[in-house]
C-alpha cells in the first residue's frame, strides 16, 4: 500500500472517568462492543487491521467486497468489527468468527454476519488528516459515508449532552457498554489516551468458589478470584473472574484463603464441570480453569475453594450468564449466605431495538 498512512498503525485510545464531562466541548458517540478495526483501503487493497496490528480479513470475508464498493479508492477509516443478533449486539458471537478453520469462517459468515462501524477518518486521498480537528475530520467522515449501506454503518454522535446521557441510560440494552468523548478540536494522536470513555459500573455479591495463581507469583500470590452465581435451578455457575490486586494484597490472600482450600474438591459444584463445546447449546458454561482457543496457551489451572465465601464485587455489564469484563474487587461480604448470591439481585437492562442505531439494516 502507498497511502499517506500506512499499516500498521495504533489506533487512538482512551481513558476511563465516572462521569460526562460538563466543561469543554465535546463529540459524543456510543461506545460500541467489538473488535476495534481501523480499515486500510488503496484501491484493490483492502486490509482490515485489528488495535494490536494484527490482519483480520481471514476472519470477515463477508466485510471486504462491501469495503471495496463503498469507500473511496484512497481512504483509512477507523472503526469497530460488531455482530448484531436479534436487539442487541453479541460479542460471544463476534469472538467465535476467530477461528483457525477457513471453513468454519466462511460457514459462520453467512450464519452470523459482521458489520463495522466507522468513527473516525485518518486519510482521504492524498491527505493526511491525523493532524486535523476530530470536528472536521468528522465532517468529511459524515459526507463519505452519507450513502452506506450496510454492512458498513456510520456511528451517531452529538454534541449535546443531555443526548449523550440519553445514549448512555438506553443504549446499554442493545449491548453498547457506554458513552465516548472526544475533544472537538482534538487531532488523531495513535497510542494516545486522549478521549474519554465512560461505562457502567453495578455491584454484586458472589461466590468465590476458587483462584488461579499470579503467573508471576510462583505459587506466593493471587491472581484472581472464581466468581460464581446461582441460577434459578440453584446451579453455581461460573461468571467470571475478580483480579487488579496490589502486590501486597495478592500475598496476603494466600494466607487469608488457606482454610477455604482444605478438603474443597470434596462435594465441590464444579468438581465434575467439564468445557462444554460450542455446538452442544451449552456455550458460556466453561470449566474455569480449561484450555479454549482464546486462552492462547494462558496457564488457566485453578484451585478450588470451599464455596462458603461471598465477596462484592464491581462490574459494568452482563454478556450472557457471565461478566463482560474482569470484576473489580470491593469487600468481603461476612454478613451475606451464598445460597443469597443468585442471578436475580442483577439490574436488567431491557434491549433497545438496535434498528434504533443501525438505521437501514444489519
Amino acid at each position: 500500500m502507498q497511502l499517506p498512512v500506512n499499516p500498521p498503525i495504533l489506533p487512538m485510545l482512551a481513558k476511563r472517568v465516572g462521569e460526562l464531562p460538563t466543561e469543554g466541548t465535546w463529540i459524543f458517540e456510543p461506545k460500541w462492543d467489538g473488535f476495534r478495526a481501523l480499515v486500510f483501503r488503496d484501491r484493490d487493497e483492502v486490509l482490515i487491521q485489528s488495535r494490536d496490528e494484527k490482519p483480520l480479513n481471514r476472519y470477515f470475508p463477508e466485510l471486504i467486497e462491501p469495503l471495496k464498493s463503498q469507500l473511496p479508492d484512497r481512504c483509512v477509516l477507523d472503526g469497530e468489527v460488531v455482530v448484531a443478533k436479534g436487539s442487541a449486539l453479541d460479542f460471544e458471537a463476534l469472538q467465535l468468527r476467530i477461528h483457525p478453520a477457513a471453513s468454519r469462517v466462511t460457514l459462520l459468515s453467512r450464519e452470523i454476519p459482521a458489520s463495522i462501524v466507522f468513527f473516525d477518518l485518518l486519510c482521504d486521498g492524498d491527505q493526511d488528516l491525523r493532524g486535523a480537528t476530530f470536528q472536521a475530520r468528522r465532517a468529511r467522515l459524515e459526507s463519505m459515508l452519507s450513502g452506506a449501506l450496510p454492512p458498513l454503518h456510520l456511528t451517531p454522535a452529538t454534541t449535546e449532552l443531555s443526548v449523550a446521557a440519553g445514549w448512555f441510560r438506553r443504549f446499554e440494552g442493545a449491548g453498547l457498554d457506554g458513552v465516548i468523548a472526544k475533544p472537538i478540536s482534538g487531532t488523531y494522536e495513535p497510542d494516545k489516551r486522549v478521549m474519554l470513555k465512560v461505562k457502567h459500573e453495578r455491584d454484586c455479591d458472589c461466590v468465590v468458589a476458587g483462584f488461579r495463581w499470579h503467573k508471576k507469583g510462583e505459587r506466593t500470590s493471587v491472581g484472581s478470584l472464581l466468581l460464581g452465581l446461582f441460577d434459578d435451578s440453584g446451579t453455581l455457575q461460573h461468571v467470571g473472574v475478580c483480579a487488579s490486586f496490589t502486590d501486597k494484597k495478592r500475598r496476603e490472600l494466600v494466607e487469608f484463603l488457606a482454610p477455604y482450600r482444605e478438603d474443597a474438591l470434596t462435594g465441590h459444584p464444579w468438581k465434575n464441570w467439564a468445557e462444554a463445546e460450542a455446538g452442544n447449546g451449552n456455550a458460556g458454561r466453561r470449566m474455569p480453569g480449561a484450555q479454549s482457543r482464546w486462552s492462547q496457551g494462558k496457564d488457566l489451572s485453578w484451585e478450588p475453594l470451599r464455596p462458603a465465601l461471598v465477596v462484592e464485587v464491581a462490574y459494568d455489564h452482563m454478556q450472557g450468564n457471565r461478566f463482560r469484563h474482569t470484576a473489580q474487587f470491593r469487600r468481603w461480604r461476612t454478613d451475606k449466605r451464598p445460597g443469597d448470591c443468585t442471578y436475580a439481585q442483577l439490574e436488567v437492562v431491557p434491549p433497545l431495538e438496535l434498528r434504533t442505531i443501525f438505521a437501514g439494516g444489519r
